[in-house]
């Protein structure tokens, strides 16, 4: 087990400096990535639509955008480790013809790798909420276990996505597709109380919908997480670690 830990955390490592290896700014991007991102997204959204998250219209665009920002650092979590998951094993076949190489550990460094840039993204939308609110709710302390459903999630559909794009090499533009469709039917751009209450129960159906829920909750809006949700989360922490 330590061997596989130090593996893992070995092969993360080497993911995340590689994807930036050769670069001027090296890990910089990890933080301008998403910065950029969230600064076109403000704009758009706030400037040009003139929206305001329900309930925050005195924060301006600043508390949209950091509404906004918690959600895409949810989704894109889910989304990084769902893309890459069909090609894992394919391209890595140096390490399938190793017989003792556990195959499973690719999917946990495409997590790790995944985790890495949404911890990046974390550190951009406190300073967000510092610059929008002056202070970080106490709640931001549940954000470990409201993410475990999302992180053990995401680790199984990789597991799944990486063992069928062996065999049906049109999975993964499938799940280019799914993930497009995914990304407007979730809590994103807009809260769920935003929804007709007859079309609410949409949102219950997208796995991803209470994670960006709870974690606005938590993250954003000073509020502990659904009792229910925190049980369940327990209950999955459990279940893994037997």
């Amino acid at each position: 087990m330590n061997n596989q830990r130090e593996l893992w955390w070995r092969l993360t490592e080497r993911e995340v400096l590689g994807r930036y290896r050769g670069s001027a700014l090296g890990l910089g991007w990890s933080f301008i990535t998403p910065l950029v991102m969230l600064a076109v997204y403000t704009f758009v959204f706030s400037q040009v639509f003139k929206a305001r998250w329900g309930g925050l219209e005195e924060a301006g665009p600043l508390g949209f955008a950091v509404n906004l920002f918690s959600g895409l650092i949810v989704f894109n979590l889910f989304s990084e480790c769902a893309s890459r998951a069909p090609g894992l094993i394919v391209a890595n076949q140096n390490y399938v013809k190793k017989v003792v190489f556990p195959l499973e550990i690719l999917a946990c460094v495409a997590v790790g790798s995944a985790l890495f840039h949404a911890l990046t993204s974390l550190v951009i939308l406190l300073i967000f909420e510092l610059i929008a609110f002056n202070q970080l709710p106490f709640t931001l302390l549940w954000l470990p276990i409201v993410w475990i459903p999302l992180v053990l999630g995401s680790l199984t559909c990789a597991w799944i996505l990486s063992a069928t794009g062996v065999f049906i090499r049109d999975i993964g533009q499938l799940v280019i597709v799914g993930l497009n469709m995914l990304m407007f039917l979730s809590p994103i751009f807009f809260p769920v109380s935003a929804l007709p209450e007859k079309l609410q129960f949409i949102l219950q159906l997208n796995p991803l919908a209470q994670v960006i829920e709870q974690t606005r909750r938590v993250a954003v809006q000073g509020l502990n997480p659904d009792p229910s949700y925190i049980i369940i989360g327990i209950g999955i922490t459990l279940v893994a670690c037997e």
